[in-house]
């Protein structure tokens, strides 16, 4: 008998207030409330949620373009929107794999939406939690060859990991059985835009949804810890490799690509 969880809409989920935050439709009232509260105090996070995007098919396409990545592991994906990982790689490379893995019943659901591979290539759906590293591995090596190289992405995802000596532990389990040459890609929100931080301690308070830990530049690029860290480094979503129409300013999130040597 399935055991799965059922969907609470009592109370706001991340994967759900991003959705929101994007301009979707696949949230309830509790999430947009959240989501909300967030863009009262801080106008410009959905500006943030956009650009944070952006940089996540700009990575894509880059891993999959030039690096020649046919395989990914993505944490945290969240909602279905638009370019999600794998129609970013698989216009490139129509026989990339990518397994996707959340811990929100809705995005189980919305699951078949993820699932739509390319005949040449696949992609899988895991429900579990970062925290948990080595069920997920064991899970992924059903789509994904592990002795292949692999580009981990945890965009936005580790603050969710409210403390940071374990989050950077989770890091190093993942990162630890895969290949030479796979890749870690990774953004969080960062805590030195005030108003962002006062939008989030207000959230964190009163939303009682999973607390977000927005962490310094400095923090964020130890993820990356021990690999070969791809120029331009750890910087704001909008300077990550802009397209050629234009850098845009910073936001209050950063992030980077690095290489497993």
């Amino acid at each position: 008998m399935d055991q799965r969880p059922e969907i609470d809409t009592t109370v706001p989920h991340s994967a759900r207030i991003w959705n929101f935050l994007l301009g979707g439709t696949d949230n309830f009232p509790v999430d947009r409330r959240a989501g909300e509260q967030i863009f009262r105090t801080f106008p410009g996070m959905v500006d943030m949620a956009r650009r944070s995007r952006q940089m996540l098919t700009r990575v894509v396409r880059f891993l999959t373009d030039e690096a020649g990545i046919r395989q990914f592991l993505d944490i945290g994906t969240g909602l279905p929107t638009m370019d999600n990982t794998h129609e970013v790689a698989q216009r490139i490379a129509p026989e990339a794999r990518v397994v996707y893995v959340d811990n929100d019943p809705l995005v189980l659901v919305h699951a078949r939406a993820l699932l739509t591979s390319s005949p040449e290539g696949a992609t899988d759906y895991i429900e579990a939690d970062v925290r948990d590293p080595e069920p997920i591995l064991a899970q992924a090596a059903r789509t994904l060859d592990l002795d292949e190289p692999v580009a981990l992405m945890l965009m936005g995802i580790l603050g969710l990991v409210e403390d940071y000596g374990q989050a950077r532990d989770v890091v190093r389990r993942l990162m630890a059985p895969l290949t030479s040459g796979s890749y870690l890609a990774v953004y969080d929100g960062t805590d030195d835009d005030p108003a962002y931080m006062e939008a989030i301690e207000a959230f964190n308070s009163g939303s009682g949804a999973v607390p977000y830990t927005p962490r310094s530049p400095e923090q964020i690029a130890r993820y990356l810890d021990g690999l070969d860290v791809l120029p331009p480094g750890v910087v704001p979503v909008t300077r990550w490799r802009p397209d050629p129409d234009g850098e845009l300013p910073a936001v209050a999130c950063a992030g980077g690509v690095a290489r497993k040597p």
